[in-house]
């Protein structure tokens, strides 16, 4: 008798899928002996196989290396920015007229006012005042130098920007504008001996400065300097460039004109002396050492989590075609969330930040970078840096007292997140409110987000007093209102809101210690897992040779669904066939 098509294909499935003939298919037990491994700790996922955890040695050494990289650059960033701070306020007292000490302490409120010039002669004095400080810049008591390499004085530009045109005739209400802005700029170097009559010499140039139409107006100018503090036994000097720039603010042209003071500092390469070569290399080759140890151990570990969320992904899929084949159901969105893991995820972003972070650090350290690249490397490395540490919470999840604080956290996330919704839109109301009609009358409403953080602190009982008592007495009308407003909103969020925010959460709480007693109620997922017991984890059960692995899994289930469309196939020749005998 001659073997039928059907037969051969049956033949060829179980020899070239299941490899065994003899081998049982997919059963309940290897399903659930591999589901209960997957969602086991590490820990007992090293007593179940005996195999080292990996990836949390990985996360315990990438916790060590990146806290040690941040500390020693958090510190080398501070010298850098205090520093550059102090070399600022010093240019303030060397090229701003009218500089005092009492504007170099951030006060609140400000115990003065912006540094402003009001008369004609002012602007030009002050012109004068900051060539006179630059000109004699050997006076100053720190080491700088001018820009040219030959210590000479560098070009002083003074760009205006004006309206085009900008006459104003105030005795009868009429004007002759044009919005174009023009840029014009001189060098005003050229003056000797150290002085500068910049109104003359700007109308021999005939710049045709109309302070009616003057938009803004920029001195600009250059330095050299070394810094010795940071010098060391492996830590040289470290020479900068300052780009300065005196900044004339006339936009509101309301007769007021704020004068500030920017320096942006740029690294330099120094050509000091010899005995410092040695001595930097060590630094250099220690510094980038670390760096790239970093981004080899998130490198490493971006590779490791991903693996175990795609292998996580593989078992999902597995699982869900076994309850279809099994059980004539698919797994529920609750038991399919079970496999994202998360705290993978968490750590695939924080690896992702940190190796950005680490690049742009070495490049700092390398590469002439000015200081806006400071800040960019510090927030991908300090947003990395609190995700990592964040990632211990999973480990501490592991203990049944820590992990009390996260479920009851995960437990009241969603009731949190609806009520932080409806909270908003009243403190957004407020917010609005109060930025739009106290706005002109008190200095915490000045504008949007002071308005929101005055808010904010006073939800916390924070300066309470001095909210009410820096209102000003110019509307009556308004100053009542004021009171009735502070009032309602401390009210109605102190007492209230904030009350039952922590009656959310202390109920998601007292839920979570009611299932520790009684037992967390179970998915369809949990149920078929079931409980694995300590003796069973110690006992070897989950030392199985690779068949039973995730691609034997794979080929397996592979197996029995063309198997049963090969059974399916035949069923229904053999009914066809009968039915023709008849």
């Amino acid at each position: 008798m001659e073997n039928s098509p059907e037969s051969d294909n049956i033949a060829t499935c179980q020899e070239n899928c299941c490899d065994v003939p003899t081998k049982p298919l997919l059963t309940e037990e290897r399903m659930r002996r591999k589901l209960q491994f997957f969602f086991m700790n590490p820990i007992e996922k090293w007593q179940a196989k005996k195999r080292f955890p990996y990836k949390f040695g990985v996360q315990v050494i990438k916790i060590i290396l990146i806290t040690m990289q941040l500390c020693l650059f958090a510190h080398y960033r501070y010298n850098h920015v205090n520093y550059t701070w102090d070399n600022r306020i010093t240019f303030s007292h060397l090229f701003l007229k009218g500089w005092d000490t009492t504007r170099e302490v951030n006060a609140y409120p400000p115990a003065t006012g912006p540094l402003a010039i009001y008369r004609v002669d002012d602007f030009y004095a002050t012109i004068d005042y900051a060539y006179s400080g630059y000109a004699n810049l050997d006076k100053a008591v720190g080491p700088y130098s001018y820009a040219n390499e030959d210590n000479t004085m560098t070009d002083m530009l003074l760009c205006i920007y004006q309206y085009k045109e900008g006459i104003i005739f105030g005795f009868n209400e009429s004007y002759i504008f044009n919005s174009e802005i023009e840029e014009k700029c001189i060098n005003i170097t050229q003056p000797v001996n150290g002085s500068l009559d910049s109104k003359s010499y700007m109308t021999d140039f005939d710049l045709g400065l109309n302070f009616s139409a003057l938009v803004r107006a920029e001195l600009i100018f250059s330095l050299k300097t070394v810094n010795f503090k940071a010098a060391g036994r492996i830590s040289p000097p470290n020479c900068y460039l300052f780009n300065i720039v005196i900044t004339f603010d006339n936009e509101d042209h309301d007769g007021q004109m704020v004068v500030s003071l920017d320096a942006d500092p740029i690294r330099l390469t120094c050509k000091g002396d010899v005995s410092y070569i040695k001595d930097n290399e060590i630094e250099s080759i220690l510094r980038s050492l670390l760096n790239y140890l970093v981004i080899l151990i998130c490198v490493t570990s971006f590779v490791l989590c991903s693996r175990a969320v795609w292998r996580a992904h593989q078992l999902k899929n597995i699982t869900n075609r076994f309850f279809v084949n099994r059980f004539d159901q698919e797994l529920s969105h609750t038991d399919k969330m079970k496999f994202l893991n998360l705290w993978y995820i968490m750590i695939i972003i924080n690896d992702v930040l940190i190796i950005v972070g680490s690049a742009i650090k070495e490049q700092i350290e390398k590469e002439q970078f000015a200081s806006d690249h400071w800040n960019i490397c510090s927030l991908f490395l300090g947003i990395g840096n609190l995700l990592v540490w964040f990632g211990v919470l999973r480990y501490l999840g592991f203990f049944k007292t820590y992990n009390v604080v996260i479920l009851t956290l995960q437990k009241a996330a969603p009731q949190v997140a609806r009520f932080l919704l409806c909270a908003l839109l009243i403190y957004a109301g407020f917010t609005f409110s109060g930025w739009l009609i106290l706005g002109p009358y008190h200095l915490k409403f000045r504008s949007l987000s002071t308005t929101s953080e005055c808010l904010f602190s006073l939800i916390n009982g924070d300066d309470m007093f001095a909210t009410f008592s820096i209102m000003s007495n110019k509307s009556p009308l308004l100053w009542w209102f004021s009171r009735i407003y502070l009032y309602a909103f401390i009210s109605l969020y102190i007492y209230i809101i904030l009350s039952l925010f922590i009656s959310v959460i202390m109920d998601a709480y007292d839920t979570i210690k009611v299932c520790y007693k009684e037992g967390f109620p179970k998915t369809s997922l949990e149920c078929f897992i079931g409980e694995t017991n300590i003796e069973d984890v110690s006992s070897g059960l989950f030392r199985t040779d690779s068949n039973d692995s995730l691609g034997g899994l794979m080929k397996d289930l592979c197996c029995c669904k063309r198997i049963h469309r090969t059974y399916s196939t035949l069923r229904s020749s053999t009914q066809s066939r009968a039915t023709i005998l008849i």
